[in-house]
């Protein structure tokens, strides 16, 4: 008989879902209107959220100031539980999260999307950050009024720690491997461009 080979470990950087939160950050009636190819951002947001309750991951969502930002645009109310309201620029503390450290949950990484990315994103991943969160940004998932303010948001949020991806790159390592049932819906989801 031989031995089996060795197997390479996973990558401590590829996704699992089992480890994994998904946090929308103020997709709102009266923001979304001023964001450029909104479409393909709310798209995408209903992606991720399709895909994380296949995988059962815990999903959250704030609103800035809904009085007078609106609710979250029902494209993705439907999936999202209760909005959490905040004045807050970032979303962390609304969270009501213990710090990575203290927290007695494996799921320490956070995909975050929303807008705007130099705003409310960005400062909400700067203080996961600081709690010790790993935060994954995927990059057409996020957005801002201004092209120049969402790219130089990105960057900081890469050089501050945050695991730069896209949507798609996620789904598929959620889903690890082919030729599963979720392969097939996420195969799907990704297919699918209405």
């Amino acid at each position: 008989m031989s031995e089996s080979p060795n197997l390479i470990p996973r990558s401590i950087d590829l996704l699992s879902h089992q480890e994994c939160q998904l946090v929308v950050v103020d997709v709102q009636e009266k923001l979304l209107p001023v964001i450029p190819e909104s479409a393909h951002l709310t798209h995408r947001i209903r992606q991720l959220l399709q895909a994380a309750r296949l995988f059962e991951i815990p999903l959250h969502c704030s609103e800035q100031y809904p009085k007078g930002l609106g609710a979250t645009v029902p494209e993705l109310a439907d999936l999202l539980p209760t909005p959490r309201e905040k004045l807050r620029f970032s979303a962390a503390e609304c969270l009501g999260w213990e710090t990575a450290a203290n927290t007695i949950d494996s799921r320490t990484r956070i995909v975050l999307a929303g807008i705007e990315a130099h705003i409310c994103v960005q400062q909400t991943a700067l203080d996961l950050l600081a709690a010790g969160y790993r935060v994954i940004i995927p990059v057409d998932a996020i957005a801002s009024r201004n092209q120049l303010d969402r790219e130089v948001a990105i960057r900081r949020m890469e050089n501050s720690g945050a695991g730069i991806t896209t949507t798609e790159s996620i789904l598929f390592e959620w889903c690890e491997v082919a030729g599963t049932p979720e392969f097939k819906q996420i195969s799907r989801l990704v297919t699918d461009k209405s």
